[in-house]
């Protein structure tokens, strides 16, 4: 059969046909992905303190946080399909109890090893919190009215983390050391917990959903071309995303020109080109609140698919833009502000594009799976992006290679979203 009917909201006592956009899922929702997300956003700015601390290399504290972006990759499907297994809220308990274990073990860490080992705790934690859960949970909670604008919002709230994460490790280390830096932020991914009794949703799926085995839906997404599109699409994503995040402050540190005395940047108390690098993080996360919801905003009235093929495209002409001045007249750093402003606009832009497109053509009943299974390809990506890009500069002495790599997967992703076929995939009861 052919789900062509939109998804109705049950008959909830209370609960208006015009289904709410603000619910306490969608809320508690922001607030753990928030929470996640500003922890993991702020684990550059230890690496200054720890290396100092033990004399560790920077090259081994980067490989940690690229394993953690692997672990996260890695977790992400599984704890999708515990979610779908055992409930969307045990599986956030576990995922919140795993990132705190992974904090306060790493507290402790004494040698670039054991920091490693504790990163895939922590990776599974960010897993267990983040996108593939909750949007999975926000995206059932969900008239199909408001799904899109939903899940863009959920996924604005990872901005709003990463916006706030890094300046709130900077306060906190000036009057604590690092290691209760790291305590304090179990505390509050605990704390979350006590949200979860508000996190309860009407039950979404279609009667075939419902009856339709895990094992199925698998098999006909991994039979399917459009899947392995939008698997492979998401790559870039990931690489782009994981290689700016890691390497970006530093390459602005060394390739823009001096920040001129008197200027704007300088009465604002940024002086210096690392300043501005660590600013332009900043920068990125805020425009990505607006870029966010204004996609999902367009996602419910336009086709997912070719949003998606143009946000990458506008990805790679922003980067190939870049790379070509900082190669040929230099950077400055209007240029630098201009490129995180419009790359910020599409930095998590695809999210809840790709989350949406993945409902819209399998439906709700699995979705935490399959986009974990998709995240995973982002996470894959994100790996090579912050591993390649230190790897590169010890070899060539500066970022122009692995920058132009990363417009090079920008233009294939935006290439192989065209073919997908944007249409609601057939069910079949097991």
């Amino acid at each position: 059969m052919h789900l062509t009917a939109p998804v109705i909201w049950p008959n909830v006592p209370g609960m208006s046909k015009s289904a709410p956009l603000f619910t306490p899922v969608l809320i508690v929702g922001c607030v753990i992905v928030m929470t996640g997300f500003a922890i993991r956003a702020s684990f550059g700015v230890f690496q200054i303190p720890i290396a100092a601390e033990f004399g560790w290399l920077r090259s081994e504290f980067s490989l940690a946080i690229a394993i953690q972006n692997l672990a996260w990759g890695i977790g992400q499907p599984i704890f999708g399909a515990l979610a779908e297994k055992i409930g969307d809220r045990k599986a956030i308990i576990l995922g919140a109890l795993t990132y705190a274990a992974g904090l306060l073990l790493s507290s402790g860490a004494t040698t670039p090893l054991a920091h490693q080992a504790y990163e895939v705790l922590v990776g599974f934690g960010v897993a267990g919190t983040g996108f593939g859960v909750v949007l999975a949970v926000v995206g059932r909670a969900s008239s199909a009215e408001n799904r899109s604008m939903s899940l863009a919002i959920a996924t604005a709230a990872g901005s709003a983390g990463q916006v706030i994460g890094a300046p709130l490790a900077e306060a906190l280390l000036s009057i604590m050391s690092w290691q209760m830096v790291f305590v304090v932020f179990a505390i509050l991914i605990l704390a979350t917990l006590f949200l979860l009794p508000f996190m309860r949703s009407p039950q979404m799926a279609g009667k075939a959903e419902l009856e339709e085995s895990l094992g199925h839906i698998l098999k006909r997404a991994f039979s399917d071309p459009s899947y392995t599109m939008i698997f492979l699409g998401f790559f870039s994503c990931g690489y782009q995303l994981g290689f700016l995040t890691a390497h970006f402050p530093a390459m602005v540190t060394e390739m823009c020109g001096p920040i001129a005395q008197g200027s704007l940047l300088a009465g604002m108390g940024i002086a210096t080109t690392s300043a501005l690098g660590a600013v332009s993080i900043s920068l990125i996360g805020l425009a990505n609140i607006a870029g966010t919801l204004t996609a999902g905003y367009l996602g419910k009235r336009y086709s997912k698919k070719y949003l998606l093929a143009g946000i990458y495209t506008g990805r790679t002409l922003v980067a190939a833009w870049f790379i070509l001045v900082a190669t040929t007249s230099g950077l400055t750093p209007a240029t630098v502000i201009v490129f995180s402003l419009v790359m910020g606009g599409l930095w998590l832009a695809t999210v809840p594009l790709t989350s949406g497109l993945v409902a819209h053509i399998y439906g709700l009943r699995y979705m935490g799976t399959l986009y974990g299974i998709v995240f995973f390809s982002h996470q894959l990506g994100s790996f090579m992006g912050v591993w390649l890009g230190g790897r590169l500069y010890d070899i060539y002495g500066s970022y122009t290679t692995v920058w132009w790599i990363g417009v090079g997967v920008g233009a294939f992703s935006a290439l192989i979203h065209l073919p997908i076929r944007e249409k609601r995939a057939e069910l079949a009861a097991a």
